[in-house]
């Protein structure tokens, strides 16, 4: 999986690493030790479904987050993955794609500068794209066959279909991920990424507390990327402990590899540092509004 990002995607080691959340010395080892293995062998012969999924998917995140071509190629093949199979997580895959890259135009402000999903113009978010997702999802989900990408595409549809920022259904989308970390016999080790979804959207419904009392169970697996540090820096923003918030940010930003995640996680830190030190004993609700990732 990570030679065929590295060789046919055009993915970088680092990208990998950070996708497979392991140190980039480690996934530089596993590519050599793939192709090693492939030495000599013919690729003539179908390959694991399951395995072609997890390479798209991780083809459209690093496009969605860096590369607009690779998410367009992502899309393109998967519906062309739709077209050669049955499998209902094909098109739970191709409708993930579509629902995420139908807010695409408004992630970015005229500078190129992140801008966080509560803050986007949604009037720019591609309609027609949307409800394509929507649709290649229900005729998905009515299989009854369900699989991570079709519960992804579900979350995603849950934030699409929020006319604002405050009116995003938390308490659903806590229940689809609960039936993402159901998929694995050990979440925190073998999906780490989907527990940490779920603390944020546990500490929108249940209070900031709950949350981040969630993610400690993950300090061991993510205490070194910087997706768990930011994600503490929402949690304790939507607690109201600014000065943690923006100590969080600023730690996230400092290990971020991608600029414009850093350059976005920097100005969150100085943002709520200055709220900070103007009203430095402010306590918000635990359950008030903060600004989620993009």
């Amino acid at each position: 999986m990570a030679l065929t990002l590295r060789a046919v995607g055009g993915l970088t080691t680092r990208e990998i690493a950070d996708a497979f959340y392991v140190p980039e010395a480690t996934m530089a080892q596993r590519i050599s030790r793939a192709k090693r293995t492939l030495q000599g062998r013919r690729l003539d012969q179908p390959g694991d479904l399951a395995v072609v999924l997890r390479v798209l998917y991780l083809v459209y995140t690093a496009g969605h987050a860096r590369r607009v071509d690779l998410a367009r190629e992502a899309i393109r093949l998967a519906r062309q993955l739709t077209l050669a199979t049955e499998e209902p997580e094909a098109r739970g895959l191709l409708a993930l794609m579509l629902l995420n890259h139908a807010r695409l135009p408004a992630r970015l402000d005229p500078e190129g500068r992140i801008v966080t999903l509560d803050r986007q113009d949604r009037r720019l978010w591609d309609t027609r794209e949307i409800a394509e997702g929507v649709r290649v999802l229900q005729s998905a989900l009515a299989v009854r066959r369900l699989g991570r990408y079709q519960i992804e595409a579900a979350i995603a549809a849950l934030h699409d279909d929020a006319a604002s920022a405050e009116e995003t259904d938390w308490p659903q989308i806590v229940a689809w991920y609960d039936d993402l970390v159901a998929l694995t016999d050990d979440p925190v080790r073998q999906d780490p990424a989907a527990v940490l979804g779920r603390a944020v959207a546990v500490g929108h419904v249940h209070g900031a507390a709950v949350g981040l009392r969630e993610t400690d169970r993950l300090r061991e697996i993510l205490g070194e990327r910087h997706r768990w540090h930011a994600a503490r820096g929402h949690l304790l923003e939507l607690g109201g402990d600014l000065p943690a918030a923006a100590r969080a940010y600023a730690e996230a930003a400092r290990r971020a590899t991608n600029v414009a995640e850093r350059d976005h996680l920097v100005r969150q830190a100085a943002s709520v540092g200055r709220r900070a030190r103007e009203d430095p004993v402010s306590r918000r609700d635990p359950r008030s509004r903060a600004r989620p990732t993009a």
